[in-house]
């Protein structure tokens, strides 16, 4: 991971993305959003992660994050971790899944080619973590993933996206609890 990404301070609040590795237009299917959004439930409950802002796109997730304990980088890592053995069984066992080989056989290879995994590989190495040092950073990481799936033409307005805490911020409620900036 390059120095100009990487969590310093790991009581800090950041802005992450989460990308599927070949960039796979993995989370198109409601069965892989939802088994994400139950992993940060459990990270939420069980490990203390504090979701500030989310947004599933279609091959990346945006998160604004932190953790109570003072180790987000462990909690990323092991949401990471297990979402990408749950995607991957998931995938693996979804006979609806008409991607199933080739998604597979881009996680096996990408698993080849680092040393940090032993199988395959769903997430890319790097989580681009960008610490939110003030109020005018806050705001544009914000913007930035709520507006995502507007500039994606998929919804005209932020709020309608389902998989998104726009809806939390234009005071609905949406699939994750948050904490409002």
């Amino acid at each position: 991971m390059s120095r100009n990404y990487k969590i310093r301070d790991q009581g800090g609040v950041y802005f992450v993305t989460m990308t599927v590795v070949g960039w796979i237009d993995l989370f198109t299917r409601k069965e892989y959003r939802d088994l994400f959004l139950e992993s940060v439930r459990y990270c939420q409950k069980e490990k203390g992660l504090i979701v500030y802002a989310w947004c599933i796109m279609s091959n990346h997730i945006h998160l604004i994050v932190r953790a109570e304990e003072d180790n987000l980088s462990a909690v990323i890592r092991d949401l990471k971790k297990f979402t990408s053995k749950q995607l991957f069984a998931a995938i693996e066992a979804n006979p609806e899944e008409s991607r199933r080989n080739w998604i597979l056989a881009i996680f096996r290879k990408s698993g080849e080619f680092n040393y940090n995994n032993v199988n395959f590989q769903v997430w890319q190495q790097h989580n681009q973590p960008v610490e939110l040092y003030s109020p005018g950073v806050i705001e544009q990481k914000l913007n930035y993933i709520h507006e995502n799936p507007v500039r994606a033409g998929w919804v005209e307005n932020a709020w309608e996206y389902l998989y998104s805490s726009a809806r939390d911020y234009a005071d609905q409620k949406g699939l994750l609890a948050i904490e409002l900036i």
